[in-house]
């Protein structure tokens, strides 16, 4: 018998966040399962060249900094604060898992080994099981984020054509005749990024995009003081932006035109939102490539032709073609985040899946009232189209307004190192200039929320 007060289902970003918070803050015990050999959950499938495309220092548990809180220097990144590389964070949660959960002698961890609803973990090398009692369970697999390595390709490929996912990219023997990369989201930017940087001339590149898709400026997503006014100064004119909009088409123009939102080609209006962040850098590298395809989404490929929801295009047998598809985070169906013994994790802060983690955790340990809970603990579905902005940042507004309105979980927030909203830096206090743009979003909150639900309902209509 395997006994705990929490049962925690995946050891992937928010299981470990999560965990953290419950060994750091309360004298509770933890058994964590997870299906694969380690923690980090699909950071140990990803490209070798994956990395964070927001800064180490909003990612990972909260009790631990992730990188060195150093500025990158060369690349596309420079200038701007770290980006691990997915060999990083493996190893990061690693070392949280072994020198600090396990250490603590609260925490069992059960690798290679599935939780059998009914209460059993099973493993998946011997087949034995052992019976688990736990007070609570902790879903933080309901997210089920997917890459390219987790499944094969959505679509028909026919044999004698070349289809592998990015993980392969770094394995290439030799030069094929051209290279097509299928996917307009985070994946398939990063193997262009790579093929280029790694040589292969633009004009080698066919990028498949059957949306294009607005994208976040990456040096408005930056910790410490130097980057205040533009990380936090840019939830001020987003907010306001949601607040005066007179239309759906007006607010993205606002959105843009203050550089909260950026996207591929000027001259195409994307219908696709899913948090991607780029650099100036990065993008500027991207529309280098000029032989983009957009003929909605691969059906088949086959040794001379790939089919299209819109037409073909014409390959060849030694084109390598780069499964980028992957849905990632997509979207699940909102579930109520507490519920009797049972903790579903998902993100209560948009695209925030260690922040949001860690503040559940926090919720749970010092709030009893279920209710209350929940109400503190509203999940934000992942976007996936450009209009799915508008419910996820009213969303978001009505849950930082009811955080900042309770005065104990405004002090955690301000502690937290995960939060890039409350504070300029840990430990410190924001000056009177950044209090005032704290200020000017919370008096335009409400004014958001109201004309984000008429923009919603035209939407709708």
């Amino acid at each position: 018998m395997i006994e705990a007060d929490y049962l925690v289902v995946g050891a992937g970003t928010m299981g470990m966040a999560f965990a953290d918070v419950l060994v750091t803050e309360t004298n509770a015990t933890v058994a964590i399962v997870d299906r694969y050999g380690g923690p980090g959950g699909h950071w140990t499938r990803v490209y070798p060249y994956c990395r964070l495309h927001q800064p180490s220092a909003f990612y990972g548990v909260n009790s631990r900094p992730l990188g060195s809180g150093l500025k990158d220097t060369k690349g596309g990144n420079a200038g701007l604060f770290e980006l691990a590389s997915g060999a990083e964070v493996v190893a990061y949660f690693d070392q949280v898992m072994n020198q600090q959960l396990l250490p603590s002698g609260r925490v069992k961890f059960f690798p290679m080994s599935e939780y059998a609803e009914g209460g059993a973990i099973v493993s998946l090398v011997s087949g034995k099981a052992q019976e688990v009692k736990a007070a609570k369970v902790v879903d933080a697999t309901y997210s089920k984020v997917e890459v390219p390595a987790m499944r094969p390709p959505p679509y028909e490929v026919a044999e004698g054509s070349r289809c592998v996912p990015p993980n392969a990219l770094s394995i290439v023997d030799h030069a094929p005749d051209g290279y097509v990369v299928v996917g307009a989201g985070k994946t398939g930017m990063d193997a262009c990024l790579w093929l280029l940087a790694t040589g292969v001339p633009a004009d080698n590149i066919r990028w498949i995009t059957p949306r294009d898709s607005w994208l976040l400026d990456r040096a408005t997503i930056q910790p410490g003081p130097e980057f205040f006014d533009s990380t936090v100064g840019g939830f001020a004119l987003q907010t306001e932006a949601a607040a005066l909009a007179t239309s759906i088409d007006d607010l993205f123009e606002r959105l843009e035109s203050t550089g909260q939102l950026i996207r591929l080609d000027k001259t195409v209006r994307p219908t696709m939102y899913r948090c991607a962040t780029v650099s100036q850098a990065e993008l500027e590298d991207l529309r280098r490539i000029k032989n983009i395809v957009r003929m909605g989404h691969v059906q088949s490929i086959t040794r001379d032709e790939i089919v299209l929801d819109n037409g073909s295009i014409p390959t060849t047998p030694d084109t390598l073609h780069i499964d980028c598809a992957a849905d990632g985070l997509g979207r699940r169906p909102v579930v109520p985040v507490f519920e009797g013994n049972r903790i579903t994790i998902q993100n209560i802060r948009t695209c925030q899946p260690a922040f949001s983690a860690a503040l559940i955790g926090h919720i749970e340990v010092a709030y009893e009232d279920e209710a209350a809970k929940n109400e503190l603990s509203t999940p934000i579905p992942y976007p996936d189209t450009d209009l799915d902005w508008l419910p996820m940042t009213r969303d978001n507004l009505i849950n930082q307004a009811r955080w900042t309105g309770n005065s104990e979980l405004n002090g955690w927030l301000r502690a937290s190192r995960l939060d890039a909203y409350s504070k300029a830096t840990p430990g410190t206090d924001p000056t009177p200039e950044q209090l005032a743009i704290i200020g000017k979003i919370g008096e335009q909150t409400p004014g958001a929320i109201a004309n984000l639900e008429r923009l919603m309902e035209e939407a709708s209509a």
